[in-house]
């Protein structure tokens, strides 16, 4: 699993002072024009997140949607977008966050989930955890449970996971 984690890694391009200087950005999109990288990320991703009683899967918009939805597909459940305020038509939930750069919002339609169910929610990377947690308050605003936390990347340098304490929190690509 190591040389196949190690595959992924090269497949993803590193951009430096990106969105600000100082800021290296791990950019997904050189692996997702790769069909072999991402199949492989895809099917490892899949194999990380399987073996949990999820209900549904949430993704964090943009890349969220990407991973999430072929996550969902393989695990058989549900797929729910967490987006940027005013891109969902129905009545929604919305919480605030704190980014590495910045503050931003986030919405979820406040019939995406239902009490009770147990939701994964999946993003590309996690690096301070605001967006993570910010998705994990609103599922809970909703009632459901979060049965666990999925990234592609986690930047374990910038303590991420601490913020989402309490929680399971899964990680496929490491730096």
């Amino acid at each position: 699993m190591s040389a196949a984690i190690d595959e992924l890694k090269r497949a993803i391009r590193d951009v430096p002072d990106f969105p600000k200087a100082g800021i290296l950005f791990r950019d997904v999109t050189t692996l997702l024009k790769d069909p072999l990288a991402f199949r492989s990320a895809i099917d490892l991703f899949a194999k990380l997140c399987s073996g949990r009683r999820i209900d549904k899967v949430v993704g964090i918009e943009s890349r969220g949607f990407i991973f999430g939805c072929l996550v969902a597909d393989r695990l058989g459940v549900g797929f729910v977008p967490v987006r940027k305020p005013g891109k969902l038509p129905a009545a929604t939930r919305s919480a605030s966050y704190q980014l590495e750069y910045g503050q931003d919002s986030l919405e979820i339609h406040e019939d995406a989930v239902g009490r009770g169910e147990r939701v994964l929610i999946v993003d590309d990377l996690i690096a301070t955890g605001g967006t993570a947690e910010a998705t994990g308050d609103l599922v809970m605003q909703l009632g459901a449970e979060v049965a666990a936390f999925a990234f592609l990347i986690e930047l374990g340098f910038l303590n991420g996971r601490e913020r989402l304490a309490g929680h399971e929190v899964l990680s496929l690509i490491r730096y």
